[in-house]
């Protein structure tokens, strides 16, 4: 009953489009299925996992970000609370991510803190109001080599992002938070480097290559984190340090507290978060959709949305940095044998532990430590075989992951992401116009190869004895990238027939760019005595059409093609009657 690798019986069990069912959190779902202590167990012993994870990347994605390592802490906890509290997954987990890392550096440098917590607290809005407009369906909508390129653009910003921490740089004006000043601030800073920086950097990369190679239960970034540490304080090595740069670490939680609020600071405060909301939410909906792999199950989109912005306003009260789902935990999480959202939570509440219990002992953590754990996060996050793939297979999909990847990269994520939506957008409906098809029936079918049998459909004999009488069909979505084609091709009809046939039968989709082709093509038929006819539609075609004045008496409608010609010949019977 709780094995969580079960497929759900009713592929539609998680997607009823009541309201309800829509925004009902899986706690609830889990707990309603029956939760025992074995359940429990296993969602303690993954919580703890995840946590172990969590606890140094939290704090080297916030110190990235040019805040606090404090504010990771207090990201994971809230985030890994409201995200498995009221969430639509049932193995997500939530808190910072080093997707956030350019974002948040950049807000901070134009806004300072008070104006980040603003934009975290707007974000959570947005994404709220979006999952209650039903928005978190359409992110699946985004093409592969977008997620691709953008993944990949952020782990180059992650990586140049560590590069003065892992090469113990002082800055004499400060460091960048833009990839192309950061690199010549780099350039410049170079005589600053410090080689035993350097050398712990490189311990603690061997450390977790060799604990992932001989003992791969282990956590071995937490692992790498205390050895290197511990080797730092030993050997009397003197690099900079947690403490060192930014004092001990809090061992309490903040109360809650509303930034200064003005019309000035909402406005300077609304781009970042749209920015934050936007990578927010597809972040953690891919994240979701990569635990649905993994389980066989089906996360409520729009529930996830809702929750991912309810755990961002919390955060930004409580002084974190954006919330978003976390594909690496959530691996974790599902590995670590988790049955259900409450290992998140508790995942949450082992963090919380160790920030009221251990936080003075961060003091000691070596910055260039921190630094390369998330530069081997960076690097495992790029998908290099995927990279390969889109690049040397089509052309198009090569240019929306490059523009993707580049702009992220130069510009920033949100660009990055709009402008590779657009061209992927742009690529597919140029894909799926060249695929339309309008062809004439001929008036005559061919015979089989031995020339012994006549192959013709009912409606070619027809057609035959009646050169008058012409059929085209119209194959594939027939919407506005198509609609020039088609109209070409029936402006360019020779002969003026006294009966058009235009049959829609392998027509899926009509849109009103491709009515209005039809409608005047129609009239101007009408207007040379021709009759037309379409046949084939379906309700959802025949509505589009009718909606835009494709009906009678310029059209006339039919099932089928044999039908079409059957009532015309009863039509000429009648009138040959008539006239005798």
């Amino acid at each position: 009953m709780n094995d969580r690798n079960r497929i759900s019986p009713s592929p539609a069990a998680d997607d009823t489009t009541s309201f309800v069912a829509l925004f009902t959190p899986k706690l609830i779902t889990i707990l309603r299925e029956g939760y025992g202590w074995a359940d429990l167990r296993a969602d303690i012993s993954a919580g703890l996992t995840v946590a172990v994870v969590a606890l140094p990347l939290s704090m080297a994605i916030a110190i990235a970000s040019g805040v606090g390592p404090e504010r990771g802490l207090y990201t994971s906890i809230i985030g890994g609370f409201f995200v498995s509290l009221l969430g639509g997954s049932r193995f997500q987990v939530g808190g910072p991510a080093g997707a956030f890392i350019v974002l948040v550096a950049a807000c901070v440098a134009r806004s300072g803190i008070e104006g980040l917590l603003l934009a975290v607290i707007g974000a959570g809005i947005i994404m709220v109001v979006a999952g209650f407009l039903r928005l978190g369906s359409y992110v699946k909508f985004i093409p592969y080599p977008v997620t691709v390129g953008f993944t990949a653009g952020i782990a180059a910003i992650i990586i140049a992002s560590q590069l003065g921490d892992l090469l113990g740089l002082t800055f004499a004006h400060g460091e960048p938070a833009a990839v192309l000043p950061k690199i010549m601030a780099i350039s410049t800073a170079l005589p600053s480097t410090n080689i035993s920086a350097i050398l712990l950097a490189i311990f603690t990369v061997a450390t977790i290559v060799l604990v992932k190679r001989f003992r791969p239960k282990w956590p071995k970034l937490l692992v790498a984190l205390v050895l290197a540490t511990i080797a730092a304080m030993v050997l009397g090595i003197h690099v900079e340090t947690i403490g060192s740069r930014f004092g001990e670490i809090p061992a309490t939680m903040p109360l809650p507290s509303l930034p200064t609020l003005s019309v000035a600071k909402i406005q300077a405060a609304l781009p970042d978060a749209f920015a934050f909301a936007l990578l927010g939410a597809v972040e953690s909906l891919l994240s979701a959709t990569v635990a649905d792999g993994m389980t066989g199950r089906r996360h409520r989109s729009n529930c996830e949305l809702v929750a991912q912005g309810v755990a961002n306003i919390f955060s930004g009260l409580l002084g974190g940095i954006p919330v978003t789902g976390l594909i690496a935990r959530t691996a974790t999480n599902i590995r670590a044998g988790a049955r259900g959202p409450i290992a998140g939570i508790i995942h949450a509440f082992f963090i919380l532990a160790f920030m009221l219990i251990a936080a003075p002992l961060a003091y000691f953590i070596p910055l260039s430590v921190l630094a390369a754990i998330l530069v081997y996060v960076a690097w495992q996050m790029i998908e290099q075989q995927a990279l390969a793939t889109l690049l040397t297979s089509a052309r198009g999909d090569a240019i929306v992951l490059l523009s993707t990847l580049l702009l992220t990269i130069f510009r920033d994520v949100a660009t990055g992401i709009l402008v590779g939506f657009g061209m992927g957008t742009l690529l597919f409906l140029s894909r799926m116009a060249k695929n339309i098809g309008i062809e004439g029936v001929p008036l005559v079918a061919p015979d089989t190869p031995d020339g012994t049998k006549d192959v013709r459909t009912p409606y070619d004999a027809a057609l035959a004895a009646d050169p008058s009488r012409v059929v085209y069909r119209i194959s594939g979505a027939f919407f506005f990238g198509a609609a020039s084609t088609v109209g070409a091709v029936l402006d360019r009809i020779a002969v003026r027939p006294k009966l058009f046939i235009l049959d829609f039968a392998a027509v899926p989709y009509l849109d009103s760019t491709a009515a209005n082709t039809i409608r005047s093509f129609a009239r101007n038929a009408a207007k040379r005595g021709v009759k037309m006819v379409i046949t084939g539609t379906a309700p959802s075609v025949h509505a589009v059409l009718s909606a835009h004045g494709v009906a009678p008496p310029d059209v006339a409608f039919s099932d089928t093609i044999a039908t079409a010609l059957a009532q015309e010949d009863a039509i000429e019977a009648q009138k040959t009657g008539d006239a005798g």
